[in-house]
Order: C-alpha cells, then structure tokens, then sequence
C-alpha cells in the first residue's frame, strides 16, 4: 500500500510538472537583455537587426544611431501605432536617453509576443561617452504652403507622402512607393513631404498620424488614407 502511494504521487508531481512544462512552451518567452555598450555594439553588426529609439522626435532628431526606427515610448498611442509594424521574429535593440524609457519599452514588448529584445544599458549618456558614432541630422529648411501649394496646383494628379525614414510604417510603405512608379510612370506626380520638418504643410492639411497619403486631382484633394495602404488601392485613387 505504502508503495503504490509513492507511485501515484510520484505520477502526480510527473504530471503537474508536465502540464507547468507545457504551458510555458506554448506561451513562449521572450529572450530579453540588458547589454552594456560594448555588447549592444556587437548586436549591431547583425543585418538582421531592427534598432529602435523610443525617444521624442526632437531628441532622435538631434541625434541618433545610424538606421534607427522611432517610437515615442512617452507617447503610448503612437508607440503602439509604430511597433505593431516591426517584425516580431527579429531582434530588437532598443535606447533611450538613459535606459529607462526603452526598458519598460522592452518589457511591453515581450509581453506583445516579440522574441528577441535588448535595452541599452545606460542609454545614449553612455553611448556618447564611450565615444561611439550617432547620427545628427543637419538643418533642414521647411517647405513653405506656398511651394506646396504651387507644386499641387502645377500637376493634373498629385499624391502626396507624408512620412519620414524613422517611422516603422513609413519604411514599409517605401517599397510599394516604388513600385507605384514603376507601374504608372508619368501618371501622377509623388510629392514628399517631411513628417519630422514641414509643419505648416502638415498642420494645413490636417495631418493626424504617420504615414498620411493623399491624392490632389486639378488641385483638389479627392482621397486620403493613413497608414499601410496596398498597392492596388494607391493605383485605384490615382486612376479613378
């Protein structure tokens, strides 16, 4: 009797260590870190990296590590905009200014299903004084309305990009952009306007997120769309 109470409780533990197993597996983990500079510098050199700074626009702006996406992390409806387009099955390396914001940046997405993520230690503070390269964007003159105006005015068919190479959804957009030409050349005309840079053309035309595309037929706005728009619906706006 003494025995066969072992065996069922050992059968037990078995199980219950089976089932703790089980579930850990299906939901799955994030493999996440924090690296000090030298390390986070490493990870860098895999092509298959995405680099993410969950600062401001204008801390990113003044200065920035070459190939970084943007994602505001004090800004939680455009964090959650960005990083819905990033590939989860890539790795992800995050900064901040001091490694707080892209920690709890890195926290949210693990639980979001990302598998691989790791925090700058220290932030870009650390970066600098380890002296290790960044990016400052130099001084770029705004568009005016009136440029904007006229260049709308000047083609029978407009589409107009409002993005910026920073933004996640921006940067997949670039690749059906090209296409769109290659597929309707001299058909329409594709006017670039900055997201980061050229305010008043963006407040003039009631610009809510990134990326905003809109179609000017004689001048006159005649469709909008935000975000990741198909390719077959940008030749439908422009053709109709």
């Amino acid at each position: 009797m003494k025995y066969l109470s072992l065996l069922f409780a050992g059968l037990f533990t078995l199980a219950c260590n089976s089932n703790s197993q089980t579930k850990e597996a299906a939901t799955g983990q994030a493999k996440t870190g924090t690296l000090g500079v030298a390390e986070f510098e490493q990870k860098l050199k895999d092509p298959n990296v995405q680099i993410l700074d969950v600062r401001t626009a204008a801390e990113y702006k003044n200065a920035h590590m070459k190939n970084a996406l943007q994602a505001n992390w004090m800004d939680k409806a455009q964090f959650v905009d960005r990083t819905q387009y990033l590939d989860k099955n890539r790795p992800v390396l995050l900064y901040c200014a001091s490694g707080i914001r892209s920690a709890q940046a890195m926290e949210e997405l693990a639980q979001k299903g990302f598998t691989e993520l790791y925090n700058l230690k220290g932030g870009i503070a650390l970066w600098k004084m380890d002296s290790k390269p960044l990016i400052a964007q130099a001084a770029v003159a705004e568009l005016s309305l009136a440029a904007f105006e006229s260049m709308v005015k000047g083609t029978k068919v407009a589409l107009v990009d409002i993005g910026a190479e920073w933004c996640p959804p921006c940067v997949k957009m670039e690749p059906v952009l090209q296409q769109l030409q290659k597929d309707l050349p001299n058909v329409y005309s594709l006017i670039k306007v900055d997201g980061g840079n050229d305010l008043t053309v963006m407040k003039a035309l009631r610009f809510e997120s990134l990326p905003t595309f809109i179609v000017f037929k004689d001048g006159k706005e005649t469709w909008r769309r935000q975000g990741i728009v198909g390719l077959e619906e940008l030749k439908a706006a422009i053709t109709k």
